[in-house]
């Protein structure tokens, strides 16, 4: 078939010596349909293994089980590739999630492509204008950084103080660890004083193709390329006494050079689809990305706002299959507070946000000043699909920063505040390793001091390395749901008098001691409980000085089962997190008496069935017949058939019918 189609195409080759667009061409299959179920025996699934790191693989099945590959992590077909490279194209980035690649194309190459019969499509590939940074100058005191914390912070303290990372760092806590990917312009790392000793695994340029993201002024780089991506590094992790400490200053690290800087040069963002692919692959626990789309060079195909819905751009879709791999995802909100980007979408006529910051999971990050105020320049949400943005908030006024130079230099954006929640995600992680993405997630969200009434200003709120680390997370070890807690006292707790009075459902309120496990965390392991039982908590111990309760008014919650906790006044936000898969869940309560619960999990609008049968297989009740929703779907039933007729006890199950498959579960009717 090859030596057949370059034979009939050859001789149509011609070298273009004039401009070129760079354009998708998607491919029409790879091997196998994309419905196919893929066995660990076959060789494409041993193919996309080999891609990923063991890190990559540990990560993966903690949110995704034993089905850790999908159809979007096989290979595209080598044979297609070398078919076009044959046709004198040059390949740019293989973004195998999409089944595609890019390359700059003229119109005679197009042609021929569109030819082929295993092309799907070729598509123009959306190219933007960098948006300038906006700046700030604060003065910060060097000086307040001496006080009471063991690090010396020097003009960094007051982004770091304001987020309550010294005393989180004052713990040990620092990042040790954890892998992050940074996708931004350049990295020059290797030279600065707060950056030269950090943990860089391995780095990337996407836009010249080579492991050095440094400034190469001889391949094209401007002198300011790198400038965007070290400062926005160093906010993260530099590590400078007396000058410049960033939250997660001893993690590990990939850096990804996607972004060309010159403002009137365009900007592709299949490089940071590629990027975020590379770094998932390599086994990153979290993304942060100071980079977004919303300007479009004159007479290119650009986006609209309605479509910053989370799920059209390529880069808003790169970033929810990252997440759908268990990484955490975090990028800046963008710097369009103050223009008319989106203003009149959605009833908050400030400048919107921008790709992928409308991603449906990734934490997008807006920015306050050192007071906490969100300052004008901050992209305000909804997305255009009405989701609260930015989630959070973080100090993007003022920050104190690496420079290429060598020195230090105070800028501001959200691209400033976005790696400071990152890395404090890090801090996170690094405290609980047990934790996947949609725990740290709703952590992040929950520990914003806003959380009790978002909006889309500020989100959920300032971000807290101290709330974060010291909200009760849950891991399952053998069966059995533990529950983890760092107090707020740190270490002046009375390891003695660490007690959690808990309930399940209405039940009465039981004491139990918690256990230290050596530093300064608690656990406890939970009584075993049906799935979907509802567990409330609080928490009570003693310093030398007072007895504490947590928190101090209301209980947090969770469903035994699920790893997701809240606090009492925050609904479930955990259900605006896209599953990874369709889960039909344990009815509760079970068995029940006069009502149940019923729900499942949809990654996608589609036709979905749910249907109750008793023992002899006849259908007792349709509870639904339509579009399923993104996220969780919730039904009641009250124990009566189609008819409105109360049924007997017994047992009955039932079924969910979605995307061509079958799911069914028991429950107990009891009278």
């Amino acid at each position: 078939m090859r030596i057949m189609l370059i034979t009939i195409f050859m001789f149509f080759l011609i070298l273009s010596s004039y401009a070129q667009n760079k354009y998708y061409i998607y491919f029409k299959d790879k091997g196998v349909t994309e419905n196919s179920k893929l066995l660990k025996t076959s060789e494409q699934f041993k193919l996309a293994e080999k891609e990923l790191t063991s890190e990559a693989i540990e990560r993966r099945k903690q949110v995704m089980g034993d089905n850790y590959i999908t159809f979007e992590d096989l290979p595209i077909n080598e044979d297609y590739i070398d078919i076009i490279s044959e046709l004198g194209i040059k390949i740019q980035n293989n973004l195998k999630w999409f089944n595609a690649v890019t390359a700059y194309l003229d119109d005679r190459q197009i042609e021929l492509i569109n030819k082929l019969l295993f092309v799907e499509k070729i598509e123009l590939v959306r190219t933007f204008k960098q948006k300038p940074e906006e700046y700030s100058l604060t003065v910060i005191q060097p000086s307040l950084s001496k006080i009471n914390f063991l690090l010396d912070y020097g003009p960094s303290f007051t982004q770091n103080n304001l987020s309550e990372i010294p005393a989180v760092h004052d713990l040990g806590i620092k990042g040790t660890d954890i892998i992050i990917g940074i996708l931004d312009t350049g990295f020059r790392w290797k030279t600065h004083p707060s950056l030269q000793n950090n943990k860089v695994i391995d780095e990337w340029d996407f836009i010249q193709q080579d492991n050095n993201t440094a400034n190469q002024a001889g391949n094209g780089d401007v002198p300011n390329q790198d400038a965007h991506g070290t400062s926005v590094f160093s906010i993260m992790a530099g590590n400078a006494s007396g000058s410049l400490i960033g939250p997660a200053y001893d993690a590990k690290f990939y850096l990804a050079k996607t972004e060309y800087v010159p403002t009137e040069t365009n900007v592709e963002e299949d490089n940071y689809a590629a990027g975020i692919q590379w770094l998932e692959s390599k086994g990153v626990d979290i993304t942060s990305s100071s980079l977004g789309y919303s300007i479009f060079d004159a007479g290119q195909k650009s986006y609209t706002f309605p479509e910053m819905d989370g799920k059209t751009t390529i880069v808003a879709k790169a970033a929810n299959l990252s997440f759908d791999r268990g990484v955490s995802t975090f990028t800046a909100a963008g710097n369009e507070g103050s223009t008319s980007w989106g203003a009149t979408y959605g009833g908050n006529t400030k400048g919107k946000i921008i790709s992928p910051g409308d991603a449906y999971n990734i934490i997008t990050v807006g920015a306050v000043d050192f007071n906490n105020n969100v300052v004008s320049f901050s992209s305000r949400g909804p997305s255009a699909d009405g989701r609260f943005k930015p989630e959070i908030v973080a100090m993007g006024s003022g920050v104190y920063n690496a420079s290429t130079s060598g020195s230090y230099s105070s800028g501001g954006g959200t691209s400033y505040a976005t790696p400071i929640a990152a890395g404090i995600a890090g801090l996170l992680k690094s405290a609980f390793p047990h934790l996947n993405n949609r725990q740290i997630r709703q952590i992040m969200i929950e520990a914003g001091d806003n959380v009790s009434s978002p909006n889309n200003d500020r989100g959920y709120g300032l971000i807290s390395a101290k709330r974060v680390i010291t909200f009760p997370n849950l891991n399952k070890i053998n069966n059995v749901y533990r529950l983890n807690k760092i107090f707020n006292s740190f270490t002046n707790v009375k390891s003695n008098t660490a007690k959690v009075n808990y309930k399940v459902g209405n039940g009465s309120i039981q004491n139990a001691s918690m256990i230290q496990d050596g530093t300064y965390k608690f656990y406890f392991d939970f009584p075993v409980q049906n799935d979907g039982q509802e567990i409330s908590f609080y928490f009570v111990y003693e310093t030398s000085s007072a007895s504490i309760r947590e928190p101090a008014n209301g209980e947090y919650k969770s469903k035994y089962g699920s790893l997701i906790t809240t606090y009492s006044f925050v609904s479930s936000i955990d259900e605006e997190i896209i599953p990874n898969d369709y889960t039909l869940l344990q009815n509760y309560p079970n068995p029940f008496n006069i009502e149940t619960r019923i729900e499942f999990k949809s990654i996608k609008e589609t036709d979905a069935t749910v249907i109750i049968y008793n023992l002899l297989g006849q259908k007792v009740r349709t509870l639904f017949y339509g579009k399923s929703q993104i996220g969780t779907n919730s039904f009641i039933w009250d124990g009566k058939d189609n008819h409105g007729l109360i049924v007997p006890s017994g047992t009955y199950f039932y079924s969910l019918y979605i995307d061509g498959i079958f799911h069914n579960k028991k429950m107990l009717l009891l009278k």
